[in-house]
């Protein structure tokens, strides 16, 4: 499973910011968060490792969970790579409204020479 299907699931994202916050915890750690069975989320741990999400090392009995920080820049790449990308067309999309906002006031000023309208609420325009 890649990262992006991974991340879709909100225990999953869940287990992730809980890792960043504390740092590594055990599994049982984890489990006693959730009101779903210990294997519900071992399940959606298994999918976290596979995806590469997270590292798990085994200490005696105990299985380690930590965030995996080579994952996480990757995912932290392609954000700023994504914002960039949108930055530019929303710049893009900019220059051409405020291109047409100038070509509207140039139009309407035009058009005032010849045109005037009354303000009050008949809105009746008469050529000059």
């Amino acid at each position: 499973m890649d990262m992006f299907s991974a991340l879709a699931e909100p225990t999953r994202r869940t287990i992730l910011e809980m890792l960043a916050s504390n740092g590594p915890l055990a599994a049982t750690e984890i489990y006693d968060q959730f009101p779903v069975s210990p294997p519900a989320i071992s399940q959606h741990l298994k999918v976290l490792r596979e995806a590469k999400l997270v590292l798990m090392e085994k200490r005696a009995q105990q299985r380690l969970y930590q965030i995996n920080p080579d994952a996480m820049g990757e995912l932290e790449a392609w954000a700023k790579h994504m914002t960039q990308i949108w930055n530019e067309r929303f710049d893009a999309l900019d220059t051409v409204l405020e291109a047409e906002k100038k070509n509207i006031e140039k139009n309407d000023m035009e058009w005032g020479k010849f045109l005037t309208c009354s303000l009050d609420r008949s809105r009746v325009c008469t050529w000059l």
